[in-house]
């Protein structure tokens, strides 16, 4: 197929004592996301959508949270060894959409650094990364500020030979 669609989800817990990163970015916040890694909600989404599409697997498969190499690790180098597996595989980023749920920090003010650090890494251009913000509406979890959320669906297509 010259052309496969994914789709990504990842939740993290808030907690205080963290760093916030968002989108490869770090974000002033009073509360951090809970994770092995870094936490970055967004990027682990993206990185899922990529895997999904070429149907291997998911990020855990591939970067295990029991696997002490990737304590601490920054998101944005977990997103780099996933498009080295999409490119072995011979594809490209197409384009993606995400959102990202959250009561605070508004990310508003972040989401062009989101799309240029995102844009890099992929090798694409900064309008092929979407990236939307919404809160829950003071509803649950995600509402109160006790977690944070992201989506992803990213269009993969294969590279052309030039």
């Amino acid at each position: 197929m010259d052309i496969r669609i994914g789709f990504g989800v990842d939740v993290h817990q808030l907690v205080s004592d963290r760093k916030l990163f968002i989108g490869g970015k770090e974000i002033t916040s009073e509360l951090g996301a809970l994770g092995h890694s870094d936490a970055d909600v967004l990027l682990h989404a993206i990185c899922d959508a990529m895997l999904g599409a070429l149907n291997l697997r998911d990020i855990g498969f591939h970067f295990s949270d029991t696997d002490p190499q990737y304590k601490g690790i920054d998101s944005k180098v977990l997103l780099e060894r996933t498009f080295q597996l999409i490119q072995e595989k011979g594809y490209e980023i197409g384009n993606m959409d995400c959102t990202v749920v959250a009561e605070k920090p508004k990310l508003n003010p972040h989401i062009k650094d989101m799309q240029s650090i995102i844009s890099s890494i992929l090798k694409c251009d900064t309008d092929q990364v979407s990236i939307k913000a919404t809160t829950h509406e003071k509803v649950d979890s995600f509402g109160k500020s006790e977690a944070i959320k992201a989506y992803a669906v990213c269009l993969l297509k294969k590279k052309i030979e030039k």
